[in-house]
C-alpha cells in the first residue's frame, strides 16, 4: 500500500475519509469539556470509524500535581502512548468533539515528544459529521496490540515559571495568552476557585476563539493577518491560557502561519494565578 505523510499540522475531513483504512493510520479522540461551560459534544455515542481514545486527564498529564493538564512524563506518555497501539511508523490524527478545542493540545503533546507524524482534523467531529461520512458507536475500550512508539523529550517545547519570568520583560519574547478578554482584564472570574484575575505583564491577549470560525480554523491567509497585528517576527513564543488546553489553539495557528519558536508555559493561569511572588497585571 502507498504510504501516507503527513505535511501539514492540520487535516480536512476529506483527506482522513480518503485515507481511514490505511494501516499506519491512527485516529484518536482527545475531547474533555470546555472548562468555562462545561460544555460537551451533542454526538457522545458516535465516534469515526477506528478511533482510539486519547485520555488528556488521566493517561497523558501530570497526576501527580494539583496544576491541571500539566503534560505527563516521557515514561508515562510513551507507555500509555504504546497501549494505544502507537508505532514508530503510526501517523496520527487527532480530533475533538466541539470541532477544534482539546485536539491542539493532543498534538502539541506529541510535539512536545519529539513525534511529528500527527496532525489535527480541522473542524473535528462535528465536522464530519456535517459532511455525512460514516461513523459508528462508541463501544467498551478495547485491547490494542502494544504498539512500539519510541519519544525524544522536546523540553524547548515547554516553559516554566522561571521562564515565563526572565522572558516577560525580554524585547526577544512575546507571551500570547489565549484567554477571553474579560479573564485577560481581570474582570470576569475565573472558572477555577482560588485564582486571581489579571495576566502576566506585557503579554499579549489573543482569545482563541479569534482564530477559529464555527470550530474550524480560519485560513492561512487570516490567521497571518492576524499575528501580523503583533510585533512577533523572529521572537521566541511563549504561549499561555488557563490550564494549557486552548494556548495550543493559538500555538497551532502561529505554526500555520509560519512561525517557528512556538513554545507552552504548561501551568498556564491556573499555577500563575495562585502564585504569591509573581507579578499581575488587572
Amino acid at each position: 500500500m502507498t504510504p501516507i505523510h503527513l505535511t501539514t499540522p492540520l487535516v480536512s475531513v476529506d483527506w482522513l475519509l480518503e485515507h481511514i483504512d490505511h494501516p499506519d493510520l491512527i485516529v484518536l479522540d482527545a475531547s474533555i469539556k470546555k472548562v468555562s461551560s462545561g460544555k460537551n459534544s451533542d454526538n457522545n455515542n458516535l465516534q469515526i470509524p477506528g478511533t482510539r481514545f486519547f485520555d488528556i486527564k488521566n493517561s497523558f498529564s501530570n497526576l501527580h500535581t494539583d496544576i491541571p493538564n500539566m503534560l505527563a512524563s516521557p515514561k508515562v506518555f510513551e507507555e500509555n502512548s504504546r497501549k494505544l497501539g502507537i508505532k514508530s511508523t503510526s501517523k496520527i490524527v487527532v480530533y475533538d468533539r466541539l470541532g477544534i478545542y482539546s485536539s491542539p493540545r493532543a498534538w502539541w503533546m506529541f510535539t512536545a515528544m519529539g513525534i511529528d507524524n500527527v496532525s489535527v482534523l480541522d473542524g473535528g467531529l462535528p465536522e464530519w459529521i456535517k459532511s455525512s461520512y460514516p461513523t459508528e458507536n462508541i463501544e467498551v475500550i478495547e485491547n490494542y496490540g502494544i504498539g512500539d512508539l519510541k519519544i525524544n523529550d522536546r523540553s524547548i517545547s515547554m516553559v516554566s515559571v522561571k521562564e515565563v519570568l526572565s522572558g516577560m520583560n525580554d524585547p526577544n519574547v512575546r507571551i500570547l495568552d489565549a484567554r477571553s478578554v474579560g479573564r485577560f482584564n481581570g474582570i470576569d472570574p475565573e472558572p477555577r476557585a482560588g485564582l486571581q484575575g489579571g495576566h502576566i505583564p506585557n503579554s499579549i491577549n489573543l482569545p482563541y476563539t479569534i482564530v477559529l470560525n464555527h470550530g474550524k480554523m480560519l485560513p492561512v491567509q487570516k490567521l497571518i493577518e492576524i499575528f501580523d497585528d503583533f510585533d512577533i517576527e523572529n521572537k521566541k513564543l511563549i504561549f499561555s491560557c488557563g490550564s494549557g488546553i486552548t494556548a495550543c489553539i493559538i500555538l497551532l495557528a502561529a505554526k500555520l502561519s509560519g512561525y517557528k519558536n512556538l513554545s507552552v508555559y504548561d501551568g498556564s493561569w491556573s499555577e500563575w494565578g495562585q502564585l504569591k511572588n509573581v507579578p499581575v497585571v488587572c
